[in-house]
């Protein structure tokens, strides 16, 4: 799972990550993890399944057993129906989403909230891409009423200032955010991160300062611009090719159906045709098949050539 990239075209529910239940009750219980498209998630998944906690591979599935997989696919509006939804102790959402390019509606976070509320779940939101939204989508969690009672806000300055390979973020976590028996999820929070990590590099702090300076800022929300032109400029190429188009709007990426296809299919053919590199949708999970993620991140001359290529080849 590694090496496909950030995020998965499905919500996951993981079994028997961690025996303390969020109610603090004594006997040992499988536990549960929600995971709705979240950057951090995947390294989540990855740490499960490398540790022997998510089950088998199902090679006839493409799942692993221990994981529910929840599809948030074009038919819901990119949004698992939490009304069939298992419970879980940790919820992981993205939006703007990667690698859907969807961003989620204030009614569709209001619901995930109230699903929390009612399931005693907490929400790890992966916010990493809001600087990309265009519209009136919500940018943080927290903008929907009482979700500092269930959510914890996680983002990054990789994705809207180029840190990548310097791993500058930040985490939000409410003091109003509390396990069943009053006792501040904040105070296990500031224990792991002091045990586990020393903190960022005073190089990669005074980089993050700079780029929330004035000056800083009106540069990266020009880089910004820049990438969502170029994701227009893609979105516009794939749709004159008939083919059905999703993202591209309030995030770097586009999400291009194939019906009837193997998104590895599609990847290999515009491999080795064109010589441009996309994502197979499979990558992210199975409801990525028929589907690939085409990012924006690029020089406007090498997107207007994949443009120009793309259009020789379809």
């Amino acid at each position: 799972m590694s090496t496909v990239g950030y995020g998965f075209a499905e919500a996951y529910v993981l079994r028997g990550l961690h025996k303390k239940k969020l109610k603090m009750e004594q006997e040992e219980e499988r536990a549960k993890l929600g995971r709705a498209e979240s950057e951090i998630g995947i390294y989540i998944l990855d740490s499960t399944v490398i540790g022997g906690r998510a089950g088998r591979f199902q090679e006839e599935t493409g799942k692993y057993k221990n994981i529910v997989y929840l599809n948030c696919r074009p038919e819901n509006n990119f949004f698992p129906d939490l009304s069939t939804a298992s419970r879980a102790d940790i919820i992981f959402f993205c939006s703007p989403n990667n690698p859907t390019g969807n961003a989620a509606s204030q009614q569709q976070l209001k619901q995930l909230v109230e699903f929390a509320k009612a399931n005693g779940s907490i929400i790890v939101y992966d916010s990493s891409y809001a600087a990309y939204i265009s519209d009136d989508s919500p940018r943080s969690i927290y903008e929907i009423p009482g979700a500092r009672e269930v959510a914890i806000e996680v983002s990054s300055f990789s994705k809207f200032a180029g840190f990548t390979g310097v791993r500058l973020g930040w985490t939000v976590v409410p003091d109003e955010l509390l396990y069943a028996n009053g006792f501040p999820v904040i105070k296990d929070y500031s224990r792991i991160v002091c045990t586990c990590f020393n903190g960022a590099s005073n190089i990669a702090q005074a980089g993050g300062l700079a780029c929330l300076s004035e000056e800083g800022y009106q540069a990266i929300t020009t880089v910004v611009d820049y990438y969502k032109e170029n994701a227009k400029i893609i979105v516009d190429t794939f749709r004159s090719l008939g083919l059905k188009v999703y993202g591209g709007k309030n995030a770097p990426y586009i999400w291009v159906h194939f019906p009837g296809l193997s998104s590895w299919d599609v990847f290999n053919e515009i491999l080795e045709k064109t010589d441009i590199v996309t994502i197979p949708g499979k990558g992210f999970g199975p409801g990525g098949e028929e589907y690939i993620r085409v990012g924006a991140f690029a020089h406007r001359e090498s997107i207007l050539e994949a443009s120009k290529r793309l259009k020789t080849l379809f």
